[in-house]
């Protein structure tokens, strides 16, 4: 049995994390066509970001968590106690970044601390992400505006309630809840269909989702260009201990414990609710949990073949 205080046990984590999601893409079917999907109309456009102020900087500092990452130079809590003395560099640095659509390469690593679990079983795992300070500022400056970009028009699923302001899973699980008992009160009968992506975010391919915040989205200029830099060209690293793993790279994903990670997987996903919706078939998704369900009446049964051919057209 491996010592928890090992290299080789940092190194078979990694590798655990690593060969899951290329299992998982492997048994991926594959659309050729998958850019040419793009949405019915034409999405407004966002080609660039705005400087924020060293007022908007202050907020952002002082509304973010304490905590510190073994990656940060030096402790969150001292960072946020000398604001006064670090703001004008570190603002100068986070405007350069977002209006020259440049994530710094030195921000794309993150450490993977695993919980005190059984080590010996991986499969209770997942990786999460731990990343520095300033990186976490500079993807909030960048949420900011691009969350206020698609709520001024109107981008995100209306029935996604993950990830978003004022939602949560009371408000999907209220609305499936209220649908069906309208149905049974009309005397229809309902099929529910519960569907899970295995390590979603995990699995985003690049590609597709740069195209998608292209297409669906609207995004291009310096905008496409800084989220391109950020989700590309990253690494991980396990630690255990006094102990961690060589850096692996990040072929896919979008990072679990990000600020964006959870915005862009919700955008990654926007088209699944178009193949729903031609379908006739009513929905309600919290994260990567999605709910299909349909009401007919007891002798037409036969319309349930929509939920069948959706279930198709979704899983392939």
């Amino acid at each position: 049995m491996l010592s928890l205080a090992t290299t080789p046990k940092c190194e078979e984590f990694a590798e655990f994390f690593t060969n899951k999601i290329l299992a998982i893409r492997a048994e991926i079917i594959r659309d050729p066509n998958y850019l040419q999907d793009a949405p019915s109309k034409e999405p407004p456009i966002l080609q660039t970001f705005s400087a924020i102020t060293e007022d908007d900087f202050y907020k952002l500092i002082k509304h973010s968590k304490r905590s510190t990452c073994s990656l940060d130079p030096i402790p969150t809590f001292l960072m946020k106690n000398n604001f006064n003395y670090i703001s004008t560099p570190l603002l100068q640095f986070i405007n350069t970044s977002i209006l020259t659509g440049i994530f710094p390469s030195a921000f794309k690593t993150a450490v993977v601390k695993p919980p005190n679990l059984d080590y010996n079983t991986l499969n209770n795992y997942r990786s999460i992400s731990n990343l520095p300070f300033i990186s976490k500022i500079l993807e909030k400056a960048v949420f900011v505006q691009l969350n206020q970009f698609l709520n001024e028009n109107d981008i995100l699923e209306k029935f996604q309630s993950g990830f978003r302001a004022n939602h949560s899973t009371e408000t999907a699980l209220t609305k499936i809840v209220n649908d069906l008992r309208l149905s049974t009160a009309t005397n229809k009968v309902s099929a529910l269909v519960l569907l899970d992506l295995s390590a979603a975010f995990d699995t985003i391919d690049h590609n597709i989702l740069l195209h998608r915040l292209k297409t669906w989205v609207g995004l291009s200029g310096h905008v496409l260009k800084w989220l391109e830099s950020y989700i590309t060209g990253r690494q991980f690293y396990i630690s255990l201990g006094d102990h961690i793993s060589k850096n692996h790279d990040v072929p896919f994903s979008v990072a679990q414990g990000s600020c964006l990670g959870p915005l862009l997987f919700s955008l990654y996903m926007l088209p699944l609710a178009n193949i729903i919706k031609k379908h006739n078939i009513d929905f309600h998704s919290y994260a990567d949990d999605t709910q299909l369900y349909i009401s007919v009446e007891p002798n037409k049964t036969t319309a349930l073949q929509s939920l069948t051919s959706c279930l198709s057209a979704v899983t392939h």
